[in-house]
Formats: C-alpha cells, structure tokens, sequence
C-alpha cells in the first residue's frame, strides 16, 4: 500500500477516535433530559387556601418542601391574622336631664322652739291630757338599755332619752338602737357638769358638743335640753333658749339611781310613779346601774309602771307632745 495511502486512514482514525472521546466527555457532563412534553409551558402558579389550624404546611408550589414548619402560637389562627368579631352598635342613650355633682348629704333641720316654752324648765306637759312621758337620762353606763328597749317594745310604748354627748360617743350603736326603736332623743349636755357654776361660753360648749356628738351617732337632740342633777336658774335657762333648747325638768323622780345600796327596790320605783300620776306627768328614769351596787332598778320596774300607768286609764307619749307633734 503506498505510503500516502497509509498516512490519510491513520488521520481518519485518529479523527473518529477523538470524536468518541469528545462525545463520552459531553455525555457525563451535560444532565439527562426531564420527562414530560418535550415543549410543556411552565404551568403557572396557584394560590392554595390556608391549613386548618394545627395542620402542617402544604408543600409549595413545584413541589419543593418549606425550609422550616411554622410554629403553633396562642392566637386564633396559629400565627395568621385573628378573625374580627362582627361589630354591633350599642343602642345610643336618651339625653337626660346632667347629673348634678356630688354632694353631701344636708343636716337634719332643727324642730323650732316654740316661744311658749321659753324661760321655764317644765316640769308637766301641759294640756297634754292623760297621757305620761317616760323620760331615761344616760351619762354612765348603758347597763339596763336592753331591758328598757324590750319593755317599752313589747308594750309598744315610745320614751324619750336624754344622753350626754360623752355617753353618744361611746355608745353610738346604742344612739342608733334608740333611734331606730323610733324613741325620741334629746340633749343632756356634754359632760354632765353643774350648769349654775359654768360660764355663758361653757354653757355653748356643752350644748353644741352634745348636739355634735349626738348627730354623728345618728340621732338628732334639737330642741330638748335636761340641766344635769335639774341645777338650773334664770341665767342658764336663758342661755339654752337662747341655743335653741327648751328645757324639760321632770314631774316625779323615781331614784332608782340610788339602787338597793340607797334603800330603794322594783317597787319603790313603781309606787312613786303611780304616785305623781297626772295628765302630762314626766317620769325620770334612768339607763345606767348604781356605780355602787350594779343595780338596775329603773330598768327592772319598768314593765310593772307600764302596766299601772295603763291600767290606771293613760297612755303615754315622747316630749315632742310639748311642740305640738
């Protein structure tokens, strides 16, 4: 074979053989094709509606899983917007009369005192009738109340109390007992001191003090004034007046203060009311017990002076009798 001849088939050779090369090379380099129409558009994307809450996240569009699952929170939709209430209209209001401002409460209004009962310390009701007052003066203790409200509830007879503003003040529940019972309540100075020997300035302390003390207890004592131990003259009683008080003294006294120590018993006490019995009497009694022997005579003869007093044919009535109700 001649030389050329031999030459031109290694060229062929070497040429095919690098072509196969180069094909291999190409064949592990380039991806094999994906499977699917040959000319398929790219489908285009779709919204999907959210997970139910709790549920785990769709895969996303195209197949590829998210890179991390959201995680479950407090709120209504696990992490999406919570989902708003429909909104309701409250009805709207009438326009009314404005509220006034807060204000407090005004102070009862005294009970005038009549001009007939100025410059006295009445000792009867007069023109009252057959009708008594029991009167109970408190400036010690509040030992035989309890016995006195009973009696005078269970026979439905109303009384009148004189109290010191001391004894108001300690005894304030009491005061509102009393009041509540629909007793009348009335003035009996402040600390039950001889009126004769105080000045007209003390005089205004112990009237008004009462009366202060008296109020915030819940009671009002206007117009009645008792002169603690009855020691009273003209200067005083104009003094009083002069504040708005009548002053009431008393028809008999029935010391029961005294208490068994003193000689006095139940029925002492019994006998001197029906004693002094009259139209209009006023009775002095007394709350407290004898500092001496603990007795409560006043308090213990009670339902037995109610009894006489009524079988004797009289009823019985407050001291408002004297200012015409």
């Amino acid at each position: 074979m001649p030389a050329g001849e031999v030459r031109r088939r290694a060229a062929a050779m070497a040429l095919a053989a690098a072509l196969a090369v180069l094909a291999i090379i190409l064949a592990l380099l380039l991806p094999a094709p994906t499977a699917g129409p040959p000319s398929a558009a790219p489908s285009p994307s779709v919204a999907l509606p959210p997970a139910p809450p709790g549920s785990p996240n769709p895969p996303a569009p195209g197949g590829s899983a998210p890179a991390q699952e959201l995680q479950e929170t407090d709120t209504p939709e696990a992490g999406q917007a919570p989902v708003q209430p429909p909104v309701t209209e409250p009805p709207v209001p009438e326009p009314g009369p404005p509220e006034a401002p807060d204000q407090p409460p005004e102070p009862p209004r005294p009970v005038p005192l009549p001009e007939s009962l100025r410059g006295q310390d009445l000792t009867v009701i007069p023109g009252a009738g057959r009708v008594v007052a029991l009167t109970f003066d408190a400036g010690a203790n509040a030992a035989g109340l309890a016995k006195i409200l009973s009696a005078l509830a269970a026979r439905g007879v109303p009384g009148t109390f004189f109290l010191t503003g001391n004894w108001a003040a300690n005894n304030p529940q009491a005061v509102a007992q009393i009041a509540a019972a629909g007793h009348r309540v009335a003035n009996h100075s402040m600390t039950h001191p001889v009126f004769t020997g105080l000045g007209d300035d003390q005089i205004v302390q112990q009237v008004r003090g009462a009366e202060q003390a008296i109020l915030a207890a819940g009671a009002d004592p206007r117009p009645l004034f008792r002169f603690p131990y009855g020691e009273r003259d003209a200067r005083t009683i104009a003094a009083v007046n002069a504040l708005g008080y009548a002053a009431v003294r008393w028809t008999v006294d029935t010391l029961g203060w005294k208490g068994t120590s003193g000689g006095v018993d139940v029925q002492t006490v019994a006998d001197r009311v029906q004693a002094g019995l009259r139209p209009g009497e006023i009775v002095l009694m007394h709350i407290g017990s004898n500092p001496d022997d603990g007795t409560t005579l006043d308090a213990d003869a009670l339902p037995g002076v109610i009894d006489r007093v009524t079988a004797a044919g009289y009823g019985f009535a407050t001291l408002d009798a004297l200012l015409g109700h």
